[in-house]
């Protein structure tokens, strides 16, 4: 019997490998983890766009194991903020933030603005790099698929669920002061997150390259 091909995706965090494979639900292929295939380097993110990041680690994991490799970069953008956090999203109150230092910098930075004022959004991008095209001089072809999950900062945390600025985020369509995706049960998150978007944009890529 012919084994499936795998696709290396770019993490060690088995949640998040079991969300992709939830959303992507590749027909012939196994996805696995850095930590399936004894990977231990971790790559620069020296990308000024969520999109150069993507690319840059998934070209990163291809050449060190040969495979096919999906990664995806994603944060917060928020109108007030000029489009920041963006790529320093995990980092955006510290090298070494908690969720909640990131959240209470964030309240802080928007202190007293009208909820007009307070526009935002997720972006999530995954790149999809082909080792075994990579041309005479180690070019790498990468597929980029996007999401975007609008709406905007609270005034205050609410919500136990998610992580990241999850309590704090009021998607659109929520009226000021509504529920945040931190009181929203998982399952709501996940058919209409910025990654589940980007996700539903990359499954027909991977069918037509033959995964």
């Amino acid at each position: 019997m012919t084994s499936r091909p795998r696709i290396l995706v770019a993490t060690r965090s088995r949640h998040k490998l079991g969300e992709l494979r939830d959303l992507l639900r590749p027909a012939r292929a196994n996805l696995v983890s850095l930590d399936d295939v004894g990977i231990t380097e971790d790559a620069d993110e020296t990308g000024a766009t969520f999109a150069a990041n993507a690319a840059l680690k998934a070209r990163f994991y291809a050449r060190l194991s040969g495979l096919p490799t999906l990664a995806d970069d994603s944060g917060l953008e928020v109108d007030a903020l000029g489009g920041g956090p963006g790529v320093r999203t995990r980092r955006y109150a510290g090298e070494r933030a908690t969720d909640a230092q990131n959240n209470a910098k964030m309240l802080t930075a928007l202190d007293g603005l009208e909820a007009a004022r307070r526009g935002a959004r997720y972006r999530c991008v995954l790149a999809l790099a082909l080792p075994e095209r990579a041309g005479p001089r180690g070019g790498m072809p990468v597929r980029l698929a996007r999401g975007t999950f609008p709406g905007r900062i609270a005034t205050a945390p609410r919500g136990a669920n998610g992580f990241g600025y999850d309590p704090i985020f009021e998607p659109r369509g929520e009226p000021p002061g509504g529920a945040t995706v931190g009181d929203w049960p998982p399952e709501r998150k996940q058919a209409v997150s910025h990654r589940a978007r980007a996700a539903r944009r990359m499954a027909p890529i991977l069918v037509r390259e033959g995964f």
